[in-house]
Formats: structure tokens, sequence, C-alpha cells
């Protein structure tokens, strides 16, 4: 059977085109309001659906919290891949540049989330456990491969990126504990200069 479309006609959406929309208007909704009270009904009201098609989708809250917390990183990785073909720009500008973004207050919700389900993962939580695939590795690559590109032996470009990646995540942990935004951007600054020589 012919199953051309007529030119300039868009192919159906998939399950998996749909799954992933809402998947980026849920992660849009929590970085906008973040998670305080977020239960499936307010969301899907928010977003447009029944929460009913978000279990459909998603199984559950806390399946879809995981989601969440996958494409708010992607998304991060995205930019970071981004900052780095801007012309003119030092590794260090993009270090910072980057910073600001994760730093930012309207992202505090998002970036609760994240610690909240990481903890649950480390607990066990079978909900959750499937988020600590790729939780690291997947920033390890295209960390490691920065370095390599200005450089660096391959092996120690994977541990000084495990080294950044760890630094950060410490810094965001603190930022939201303490609320201290100068002594933890002073921190990050130090890390910036042993991390990068006087750039």
């Amino acid at each position: 059977m012919d199953d051309a479309r007529p030119e300039g006609a868009t192919a159906p959406a998939t399950d998996r085109d749909r799954r992933a929309r809402l998947v980026d208007a849920a992660v849009d909704h929590v970085a906008e309001h973040g998670i305080a009270d977020l239960s499936l009904r307010r969301l899907g009201a928010a977003i447009g659906v029944s929460h009913r098609m978000l279990i459909h989708y998603f199984g559950s809250k806390e399946q879809l919290l995981v989601e969440i917390v996958r494409t708010a990183e992607r998304r991060e990785r995205e930019l970071l891949s981004g900052l780095r073909l801007e012309p003119g720009l030092s590794p260090v500008d993009v270090a910072r540049l980057l910073w600001q973004q994760l730093t930012d207050p309207r992202l505090a919700g998002q970036e609760r989330l994240f610690f909240e389900i990481y903890g649950h993962a480390l607990r066990g939580r079978p909900e959750a456990v499937p988020i600590l695939e790729g939780l690291v590795t997947d920033w390890l690559e295209p960390l490691a491969a920065a370095e390599v590109a200005t450089g660096t032996d391959p092996a120690v470009a994977r541990t000084r990126a495990r080294l950044g990646l760890a630094t950060v995540r410490g810094l965001l942990l603190d930022l939201l504990a303490t609320g201290d935004r100068a002594g933890v951007d002073a921190a990050m600054e130090e890390f910036f200069r042993l991390y990068y020589g006087s750039q």
C-alpha cells in the first residue's frame, strides 16, 4: 500500500512523540513553577492534558518525575554543547556561562527535584533507580571530549571531567542547602582557577 502523504503534510504523531512533548512541557512547567504540591492532576491541567493521559504515558507521578530530571539533564548537556560552539569563548568562559544558567533562581525547583530523585534512586526505590543509568556517564563523555580537544590525555581528561561534574553538583547542593550565593560563586571561581589555570 502506498503510504505517501501530500506534499507539506506531516507524519502523524507517534506515542513516543506525544510522550516526548509531554515531558518537555512538564520540564518547562517545573522550571517555571517548581515542584511544591505538584500532582498529576495539577500538572496535567497546566500542560493541557488529563492526569489519566499522564498515567497512560508514564505509569505514575514518580516515573514522570524521573523523565523530567532526565530531560532537564539532556537540555543542560545541549546547552553546554551550544556554548562550546560560540566563537571567541574560552573553556572557562563556557564553564562560567553554564554555571550561571544552572544557578538561575528560576531553576531551583528543578535542581531540588534532581537531588530528590537522586536520593530516592540511591535508596533503591524501584521507580527512581533507572535514573542512575547515565547520570554520570552521559556527562563524562562530552566533558572529557572537550578536554581531549585541548590536548589533554584521554585518561586524564576523563578524571578531570568527573572532578568537574562532582564539583558542580556539590556546589549546587550547597547553594540549595545554604542559599549562600556569594560563597558558592566564590568557591566555583576558585575551582575554575585551579581547574583552568590562569584563563
